[in-house]
């Protein structure tokens, strides 16, 4: 054996003693960052997530497309009718509710098992656990970017014009607010099995009393209780600069409140499970 090829005296090969103290929310915050030098890794994983899951498909991706359209369509006249409504001031309403909600469902279902999901990959290599965060996330932004057919289409028939200086921060928040979202739900989800038929049931619940299918302007008793729910405020921050409307200044100052909760929370549960998340899946 050559003395390079000898081990050199007081290096350290592995340590197994757990961190404390500012030393693991330092080891959590490198891991987000180093995940983040990974882009070109979680984009192709994730594309490759899509290819695989229509393989075999004539229209692959477009069946997203197509399915996404035949659901407003059903929907526009039945509930056009119900809440006495035109479909000039409703389908619009609908169609870019429907594209957000699907997002914001997706995300947050695929985020509880995003962990768990890439067992494989982590047991074999070692890697940044954030990696397997931004892909869930990737993969939903490119299955959202096929609605976007639709979403224009009726923006187009119906001329509506989106509010580009609006719509740019409420971007960036829900960017960042999907990822510790799923930074959050993707820990969990790894610790309890349990996480992800609650929060499928948590969904359904919140589809029906989120405005999505309904206007707020239709609630006139208890409409300042909108804003307890979280969901109300993060989606109208994107929905209204997107119909050419400006949100109201309550409902940024709510949506950046859940914001930071929810920044918190996925990151302080990050830090501390993530010694563990290896054992855990």
């Amino acid at each position: 054996m050559t003395p390079d090829s000898q081990p050199r005296q007081h290096e350290t090969i592995l340590v197994l003693k757990p961190e404390k103290g500012a030393k693991r929310f330092g080891s959590a915050l490198r891991d987000i960052t180093d995940g983040l030098k990974f882009w070109r890794l979680f984009c192709k994983l994730s594309w490759l997530d899509i290819k695989l899951r229509y393989r075999g498909s004539l229209l692959g991706p477009l069946w997203i497309t197509l399915s996404t359209t035949v659901m407003i369509a059903s929907m526009a006249g039945i509930y056009a009718y119900l809440f006495h409504m035109s479909l000039k001031d409703y389908l619009p309403f609908l169609t870019i509710s429907i594209v957000l909600w699907g997002y914001v469902h997706s995300t947050i279902s695929d985020g509880t098992t995003a962990f768990t999901t890439a067992q494989n990959i982590i047991h074999s290599l070692r890697i940044p656990f954030s990696i397997h965060v931004f892909r869930t996330l990737i993969r939903n932004v490119y299955l959202v970017l096929h609605n976007i057919i639709v979403v224009v289409a009726v923006f187009a028939i119906y001329r509506i014009l989106p509010n580009p200086l609006m719509t740019l921060p409420a971007l960036v928040l829900w960017s960042v607010d999907a990822f510790f979202l799923c930074l959050l739900l993707s820990t969990l989800g790894a610790r309890y099995r349990d996480v992800s038929p609650i929060i499928a049931s948590i969904l359904q619940i919140l589809f029906f009393i989120t405005p999505i299918i309904w206007k707020p302007d239709l609630i006139y008793l208890g409409r300042q209780y909108m804003l307890l729910n979280p969901f109300f405020p993060l989606i109208e921050i994107m929905r209204a600069p997107l119909m050419g409307e400006i949100p109201r200044l309550s409902i940024w100052v709510f949506a950046v409140g859940y914001s930071v909760l929810i920044w918190l929370a996925g990151f302080l549960v990050f830090t501390k499970a993530r010694a563990r998340l290896a054992y855990w899946i």
